[in-house]
């Protein structure tokens, strides 16, 4: 991503192979699969074998492009990863059997509570035949028994009439004590030792978020944490951090947008205006822990339709949530669920009260994250500008509604081949929606519609009118991000108003050739 050519330059690394030396070069532009690979194949080992990269002193080292090379003299050794040691294996067991012992202990807590209901109605029923009540009156508790039979009977199912769209949700919060958990446990999240070169890059928004697998993203959510001081300051146990983590993966949708990726994309552009800007100088570690832990959950559970899908076609979260941010309310309420659960609970050593504020502030972040209260959110924020004080809680609660804001929009900040494929993303989630709003006979945004879009048109507006007033905005309290943010910004609308001219030119030769070819027929 940088300029100079030594960023193309290839790298060497020496290998310890059965006593020999064996010299390794890859492309700083190789994946980390590739590169797995590649020492598999000079270590005589099976390509798919899971392995481990030590050097002489027995330190993991990460795979991947920015591995920090080393000599001759200091060479490192591919080991394969070995899970089958009988202690681990029976830690796996047990776990498998911990994991069935709770799927029946809760199959068994259903049929309790089915039982239990079913008792008290027989104990109205009853209560209603010896007090002989009127015929009106037993037939309207006759009715109101017969509600509760038919909510019992339907309880996990939908709970609204079928006018009304099922959003697919992970969680049903109809289903009391229904949560998600991870799917893995810890010991498969491996630790990655995290080269400087990727210490530093995390910290810029020019970081190529593609390159990176999930665990290795995982890694450096971790990092970040740790970086920041929030797990000194706020007594997070490592272990629940990693679970957590892990949880709030496992509960991104595979969407072509809103997924994982755009989550660890987001958390990073946190991390580095928080390093830009030196917001550790100037704000509390609680600002800074409302900030990242925002960001990670802020599309906690997406379907990858928008809120005006969900209002239109009257989906459970527009009914549940009153058409008011549906889909920003879920995000919060998955978060806070997965929160709930004690293994996952990163915030379990802290005060109530603390606890309290911390919530409340991390549901304000992702609320803000509508792009519908963007003028609003944008215009509070003007207004405090000239005065600004960063000792003023309305100040800097409004500060961090506008820095998540700037994180999740921004992609185009990063460079061309980092950005353009978040484009191709969004439009392919743009147009399945209006695909699935034409079927259903719902309205189209024009934006969204397949046969009325292209790259230039979706971005030019958007650039102009939305990010680049924005950042400007921002720019004016933290002038240093002028150079890293704001101009690549305009650099990307020169781009798209570039494309633009040429898809327009190109449109009017052929409009040209289509009329020559029509007079040309006529003639004849």
């Amino acid at each position: 991503m940088g300029s100079s050519s030594s960023s193309y330059a290839p790298k060497t690394v020496y290998l310890d192979v059965d006593g020999k030396v064996q010299r390794v070069i890859f492309s700083r532009h190789c994946s980390p699969c590739d590169i797995k690979e590649l020492l598999c194949s000079s270590s005589n080992i099976a390509r798919n074998t899971a392995i481990l990269l030590i050097d002489s002193e027995g330190a993991l080292i990460s795979i991947d492009p920015t591995m920090p090379a080393n000599t001759p003299n200091n060479l490192y050794k591919v080991m394969p990863h070995s899970t089958n040691q009988g202690g681990e294996k029976e830690d796996m067991f047990q776990n498998v059997l911990s994991q069935v012992a709770e799927q029946f202990s809760r199959a068994f807590r259903i049929n309790e509570l089915k039982t239990e209901v079913t008792n008290r109605l027989a104990v109205l029923e009853k209560k209603v035949e010896l007090e002989g009540l009127k015929v009106v009156e037993i037939e309207k508790c006759k009715n109101d028994l017969k509600k509760l039979r038919d909510e019992m009977t339907s309880r996990g199912g939908v709970r609204y009439e079928h006018t009304l769209v099922n959003c697919n949700c992970k969680y049903n919060f109809t289903d009391d004590g229904k949560k998600l958990s991870p799917r893995r446990d810890v010991p498969s999240y491996p630790k990655y030792t995290l080269s400087q070169e990727t210490i530093e890059a995390l910290k810029k928004p020019t970081f190529d978020v593609w390159h990176w697998e999930h665990n290795e993203m995982l890694s450096c959510l971790e990092y970040m944490y740790h970086d920041l001081g929030l797990v000194k300051e706020f007594n997070m146990n490592p272990i629940t951090l990693k679970r957590w983590l892990l949880a709030i993966q496992e509960n991104y949708r595979d969407n072509p947008f809103h997924n994982f990726r755009h989550c660890f994309c987001v958390s990073q552009m946190m991390y580095g205006m928080i390093h830009l800007c030196n917001l550790k100088e100037r704000l509390t570690m609680t600002d800074m822990c409302i900030l990242v832990t925002a960001a990670v959950c802020h599309d906690l559970d997406h379907p990858g339709y928008n809120n005006t899908y969900q209002i239109n076609a009257r989906t459970e979260l527009a009914v549940r949530y009153n058409d008011i941010s549906p889909l920003e309310n879920h995000h919060c309420a998955v978060a806070f669920q997965i929160l709930s659960m004690p293994e996952c609970n990163i915030f379990a050593n802290i005060e109530p009260d603390s606890f309290k504020q911390l919530r409340q502030a991390i549901i304000t972040l992702i609320l803000a994250t509508d792009m519908a209260r963007h003028g609003e959110i944008l215009d509070s924020f003007k207004q405090k500008l000239d005065n600004f004080d960063f000792s003023n809680e309305e100040h800097v609660k409004c500060l961090k509604m506008v820095l998540i804001k700037c994180c999740d929009i921004s992609n185009e900040v990063r460079p061309t081949e980092v950005a353009e494929p978040w484009l191709d993303c969004l439009l392919e989630e743009y147009f399945m929606q209006s695909d699935r709003e034409k079927s259903e006979g719902l309205p189209v945004a024009p934006f969204m519609d397949r046969e009325k879009v292209t790259k230039p048109t979706a971005q030019i507006g958007f650039i102009k009118f939305v990010l680049i007033p924005m950042f400007e905005t921002v720019m004016k309290l933290f002038p240093q991000i002028e150079e890293i943010m704001v101009q690549p910004l305009r650099d990307s609308r020169d781009h798209y108003e570039e494309l633009k001219q040429i898809d327009d030119a190109m449109s009017e030769t052929q409009k040209k050739k289509t009329e020559s070819m029509s007079l040309g027929g006529k003639k004849k």
